[in-house]
């Protein structure tokens, strides 16, 4: 998938997620998706400010587990996900991806 529909994609998921509640943004490649939850929703963009949780992760495997064919705990511990700052975030993220 290009980005630009792993963004859409993501951008349907989370939208229709509850709130996270904090803010979190993918790195993926060179681009970024952040997502602020803060609010009463999940408003996602293409920014690049600072966020309670980063997940590095490459654009198949963000493909992978939206489609539910890559384990999340698996992708962390095989290295494919890379997580800096509130770990407690990350673990939101299977709501994110039902």
């Amino acid at each position: 998938m290009a980005f630009e529909e792993t963004f859409a994609a993501l951008q349907a998921k989370a939208g229709a997620a509850p709130a996270l509640g904090k803010t979190l943004k993918f790195v993926l490649g060179e681009h970024t998706v952040y997502i602020d939850g803060s609010g009463a929703g999940n408003l996602i963009s293409q920014d690049t400010r600072e966020a309670d949780c980063t997940i590095t992760i490459a654009t198949e495997d963000m493909d992978g587990l939206m489609a539910g064919t890559l384990n999340p705990m698996t992708a962390f511990m095989t290295g494919k996900i890379k997580v800096a700052g509130d770990m407690g975030v990350a673990m939101k993220l299977q709501s994110l991806f039902k």
